[in-house]
């Protein structure tokens, strides 16, 4: 999987800021249901797969739901889904490890309310699986100036994580993370079909994030272990001692988001920049563009392209080096996301309405699908790995 921008937290910020952004857009009662009620209800579902050329496989039912009563600004969201995960990657192999299955489910709920110029929303999100369980929650607020064409942000959250061993109660063996981090940012309306966003992200975390099944091999000063050696290769040359992954306690991490979105006449182009750095020493870019195209009054089709480049962190090696007394690396890890990448993706999206005539796409069903080449340029094993990600979603209003 690629590096997630903020950890637990990201969801829970996505989820937040999409409350901010529908309170502002349901702030008034001309936005009330067209069939004359003052309530809408929205509900979807999605089915997603992923698989990859080092054999991870995952399958994501979700579903989610809102009621909004757009004459009060108020309006409250819920999700949940189930990730099905079976690997046999290199990394698992690589350790005499046989393929394994995992279960994690995960659910959100937030609300938010917009008062004139002044909005709040509030949201929380949890996970739980056998070895990991995950909580998260927060706040956004939000105030609109220069008649709404300028809308201010801020926001904070927290989140706890709790990582064990499967099978180990955590009474036993547990590592506690806590999560804090905040947020500001700016939506400027720069003309009737434009719309510019900044976001400025920083979260900070205190606990150990390393994982607990992930060992490192060590080798003798001056033994040379080329990019992608295979995991034989690797076996002949380490030496026999194996560490566990070993990160610093403590990361913070910051990033700069910025977006920009334009309605043509029949379609909308979105372009996205982020920029990240953390105290690790890792920085990254990300590139994303989105275009989707009216093709008809039923029907819409888009392209997506992302590019992903990034540093490693600053404890990254392609080998490390136990030295005589037992002397390794104290920060040591075989998370090659933490190493020097480049992700491309590309894709596309397809919109089908399946609603009424008079309102088409009050009712659709949706097919995204993408390709990711990833290239590790300094790893063990791995050295490039193509993904796909498809999902099957139908969404509409009751």
């Amino acid at each position: 999987m690629q590096l997630k921008p903020f950890g637990p937290l990201g969801a829970a910020w996505g989820l937040c800021l999409t409350l901010a952004g529908t309170a502002h857009a349901q702030a008034t009662p001309a936005e009330a249901s067209p069939r004359g009620s003052d309530y809408t209800i929205g509900v979807s579902s999605e089915a997603a797969a992923y698989a990859d050329s080092d054999h991870v496989f995952v399958v994501t039912p979700s579903i989610a739901g809102s009621v909004a009563k757009p004459a009060a600004g108020f309006r409250v969201d819920a999700s949940y889904l189930v990730d099905v995960i079976s690997a046999a990657s290199v990394d698992i192999v690589s350790t005499a490890s046989r393929r394994w299955e995992e279960v994690r489910q995960a659910g959100s709920v937030g609300a938010s309310w917009q008062r004139g110029s002044f909005g709040v929303s509030a949201t929380g999100v949890a996970s739980f699986e056998p070895d990991y369980v995950s909580w998260a929650g927060g706040f956004s607020l939000s105030q609109d100036l220069l008649s709404k064409n300028l809308t201010l942000l801020a926001g904070y959250q927290h989140g706890h994580d709790v990582a064990g061993r499967t099978g180990t109660p955590f009474s036993v063996f547990s590592h506690d993370i806590d999560l804090d981090g905040v947020k500001a940012g700016a939506s400027f309306v720069l003309d009737a079909a434009t719309i510019a966003t900044v976001l400025m992200e920083a979260e900070f975390v205190d606990g150990d994030t390393s994982k607990p099944y992930r060992y490192i091999p060590l080798f003798a000063p001056g033994t040379r272990v080329p990019a992608g050696a295979s995991i034989d290769t690797v076996n002949a040359v380490r030496l026999s001692a194996r560490v566990l992954e070993q990160v610093p306690l403590t990361r913070d991490r910051y990033a700069l988001t910025m977006r920009v979105a334009h309605r043509f006449h029949e379609s909308t182009l979105r372009l996205e920049e982020r920029l990240y750095d953390d105290t690790w020493g890792l920085k990254a870019s990300t590139t994303d563009a989105r275009l989707l195209v009216d093709v008809s009054r039923r029907t819409e089709f888009g392209p997506h392209v992302r590019v992903h480049d990034q540093t490693s962190v600053n404890f990254w090696q392609l080998a490390y080096v136990l030295r005589p007394g037992f002397d390794f690396p104290a920060y040591r890890t075989g998370d090659r996301e933490l190493g020097p990448l480049l992700n491309l993706t590309f894709g596309g999206t397809l919109r089908v309405g399946v609603g009424p005539d008079a309102d088409p796409m009050q009712w659709t069903l949706g097919f995204d699908l993408g390709a990711t080449y990833s290239r590790y340029f300094d790893d063990l094993y791995v050295t490039e790995r193509l993904s796909t990600l498809g999902a099957l979603s139908v969404a509409g209003e009751l």
